[in-house]
């Protein structure tokens, strides 16, 4: 039933509001089910080279806003690294190793609500400087103004990212500190300013299946390019940490739901994938997923490049 419901997807059928109910309401125990589906969708769209992408955390700590999952937020009582951004040469050495490697996309990612303009240009020189890297260059920034976007363009970083973080309807459980409009209207200045957009979510914190399913309708209605899909570590002293829902076939689920709603977009699994998966990591891909970010997290530990080059050579995968 499902590989034909995703056969249809493939030629551009939409489904039914019953079919994405029955898919939202499949049990646990048949999710290897969706995974045929899902696979054709992520092969037919996106081929069988896989996007390899990693970060910089150029700065934490310290934020002003209450994200409940978040141990950089001002909510949360943990332990958490505590710096301010780092130089333009400290950007620059790390897109050069993650180049080298055979990464796709390098990002430089920074805590708060948004960095003022004066910090957006010390970004702005370090991503710059990896022009002739071959690497393509992103940054996470927060909320900034269009003069802050308008510098980062001039340096000639192609993507901005901004995570939705979770459905409408649900996000008050997340975050009060700022709004959802706010997060989107980011998003569309960043559009408007010729950016291509990655936003996503994190998953693990008490939402239902159903709002996965509002979440990958929102996305798709602004046309993010890239969907990262974290999973929630629930960090002792963050909010949430007693929240925490996930199973390794919950995972393996949400990343299907994001495919067959979102068929032609690369799904990057992102933080906690090593944590949550479990022995199950190596089907993300089988499920949907399009590209993997390597390397550390902000908070917490990931794989290194040389353990993912690993493992999608086992697979049969190739880099992008």
């Amino acid at each position: 039933m499902v590989f034909k419901w995703a056969e249809r997807i493939a030629d551009g059928e939409p489904l039914e509001q019953w079919e994405w109910e029955r898919l939202v309401a499949w049990p646990k125990e048949a999710v290897w089910d969706l995974l045929p589906g899902a696979g054709l969708l992520r092969q037919n769209f996106c081929g069988t080279a896989i996007h390899l992408c990693t970060i910089s955390n150029a700065k934490s700590g310290g934020c002003t806003e209450n994200c409940g999952f978040c141990s950089q937020s001002q909510s949360a009582s943990g332990p958490v690294p505590i710096y301010p951004l780092i130089s333009p040469e400290e950007i620059v050495s790390v897109g050069e190793y993650a180049a080298a490697g055979g990464v796709h996309r390098f990002s430089a990612v920074t805590a708060g609500r948004g960095l003022p303009v004066s910090e957006v240009e010390a970004v702005a020189a370090g991503l710059g400087a990896l022009r002739h890297s071959g690497i393509e260059r992103c940054a996470s920034l927060g909320i900034v103004s269009e003069k802050a976007l308008s510098v980062l363009r001039a340096a000639g970083v192609s993507r901005y990212h901004h995570n939705l973080e979770t459905a409408r309807s649900y996000f008050p459980q997340v975050c009060t500190s700022h709004s959802y409009d706010e997060r989107v209207q980011t998003i569309q200045r960043a559009q408007a300013a010729g950016f291509s957009i990655c936003s996503g979510g994190i998953f693990g914190c008490g939402e239902s299946d159903a709002h996965v399913l509002e979440l990958g309708r929102e996305l798709a209605s602004l046309d993010a390019s890239a969907v990262p899909i974290n999973f929630f570590v629930p960090i002792e002293g963050t909010a949430l940490a007693s929240r925490h829902s996930l199973t390794p076939l919950r995972c393996l689920k949400i990343i299907a739901l994001l495919r067959l709603l979102l068929p032609d977009k690369e799904l990057i699994v992102c933080g906690g994938r090593e944590h949550n998966l479990r022995e199950l990591h190596p089907f993300i891909f089988q499920a949907g997923a399009s590209g993997i970010m390597t390397g550390n997290y902000l908070t917490t530990s990931g794989r290194t490049l040389p353990q993912d080059l690993e493992l999608l050579a086992d697979l049969g995968l190739t880099v992008r």
